[in-house]
């Protein structure tokens, strides 16, 4: 790597250790030319992912727009703010580690929804009507009805 202080064109690692959980690294270095010493950080290189929507339009994953709606199904409910990240992390996790760089939408929402059902029944129907789109109250109680009947079973 070439030193920013005198320009030459090599220099040595003196230390390296791993930062941010493991996903960068950071180098002191030190120029063989003027002996400065100097920190690099080296990190892998996240591949853009694409959301492509029920109308055909494809856009850029935004971690902050999925985390807005969680907090919004979440809205005076007692989960803890952490929690929300921690759904909002682990979605967005899955869906890299699927290693696709293109994902539908809906594959988003399900496994929102998924979380959703197994961490607070209330944000899920909320979230779920706005998802699913329910077009009567008939359509919003059957999936009220279908989570009473899961929650009854696991019971």
């Amino acid at each position: 790597m070439k030193c920013p202080f005198c320009s030459y064109r090599d220099s040595r690692v003196i230390d390296s250790r791993a930062v941010e959980d493991g996903t960068s690294i950071r180098r002191r270095r030190e120029c063989p030319d003027c002996g400065r010493r100097f920190t690099t950080y080296e990190k892998y290189e996240e591949t853009p992912l694409v959301v492509s929507k029920k109308d055909g339009r494809r856009e850029l994953f935004d971690a902050k727009k999925l985390l807005g709606g969680l907090l919004k199904a979440f809205e005076k409910r007692p989960v803890p703010y952490e929690k929300v990240q921690e759904i909002a992390d682990g979605v967005e996790r899955e869906l890299r580690m699927n290693g696709e760089s293109e994902v539908e939408s809906t594959r988003i929402g399900e496994l929102v929804m998924r979380h959703l059902e197994e961490t607070d029944q209330i944000a899920y129907v909320r979230f779920a009507s706005v998802y699913r789109q329910f077009a009567d109250v008939k359509n919003f109680m059957q999936e009220l009805e279908r989570i009473m009947h899961k929650d009854q079973q696991g019971k």
